[in-house]
């Protein structure tokens, strides 16, 4: 079976929206729509036709092109049973152990809350592809809006567990700003400054730094490292509990 193909829209400053098609069905799910025009945009020049929109959660720039590219295509708009009322048009309501099929393609439903409660985020094994939207960003996490440190520890735990060569889909391009933070809490994780020089050279060529794997995060995105003793004996928290560590990390970003 054919994997995906995955095109990369940015919009908006800094996001990015996903077409996700499927080659055997012609079946495409667009992923976060920002906005409809350039997404609309993008399919037709691929000659892709949008069925699917799955939002990873509520926030404006993650949904606020749902309802004209459903009006343009007729698809099918997917998220969490826990925010139906907060996602525009949405039709299929899913939750934790839920699957999403694009075509053949098919996607397993996590729960992720922390940047928000009803944040969600879609893993097609078969083509090790992670749509996390807004919980993990490269070498970064999302704001704590309206979860806590703890759900937000879990839900990376989560996300880290899946297998290492799964690449990261994050909905921003935050990792330049991310890489500078990071290095200011870990200035002696060689991953991490082998990472930021990484960075530099892709931005300075005007190329994404998304998507990056898990496997590159686990070592050098700090957010992930809340458990890992050297850092938090760094930060003075030696011995703490890692939600402890990933609160201090994400007050440290917050005000860097």
């Amino acid at each position: 079976m054919a994997g995906l193909i995955i095109e990369q829209v940015p919009v908006l400053n800094d996001n990015y929206v996903y077409l996700v098609h499927d080659p055997e069905t012609d079946e495409t799910a667009a992923v976060d729509p920002s906005v409809a025009a350039p997404v609309l945009e993008a399919a037709e020049r691929l000659g892709w036709r949008i069925t699917y929109i799955l939002n990873t959660h509520h926030h404006h720039d993650h949904t606020g092109g749902n309802r004209d590219i459903k009006r343009a295509t007729g698809c099918t708009i997917v998220g969490n049973d826990r925010d139906a009322d907060r996602i525009p048009g949405i039709d299929v309501r899913v939750v934790e152990g839920d699957t999403v099929a694009v075509g053949r393609q098919v996607a397993q439903v996590f729960e992720v809350p922390g940047h928000t409660v009803g944040h969600i985020a879609y893993w097609f094994a078969d083509s090790a592809a992670l749509f996390c939207g807004d919980t993990l960003f490269s070498i970064g996490c999302g704001r704590l809006f309206e979860g806590s440190p703890a759900q937000m520890w879990d839900s990376l735990s989560k996300l880290r567990a899946l297998p290492p060569e799964t690449r990261v889909f994050c909905a921003h391009e935050y990792t330049a700003a991310n890489v500078r933070f990071a290095l200011s809490v870990d200035p002696d994780n060689a991953a991490l400054t082998a990472r930021a020089d990484a960075v530099d050279r892709l931005r300075a060529d005007g190329q994404p730094t998304v998507p990056s794997t898990l496997r590159e995060e686990a070592a050098a995105n700090p957010f992930l490292r809340a458990d890992d003793p050297a850092l938090a004996a760094r930060l003075g928290l030696a011995g703490a509990d890692p939600v402890a560590v990933l609160a201090e990390v994400r007050g440290r970003k917050d005000r860097f």
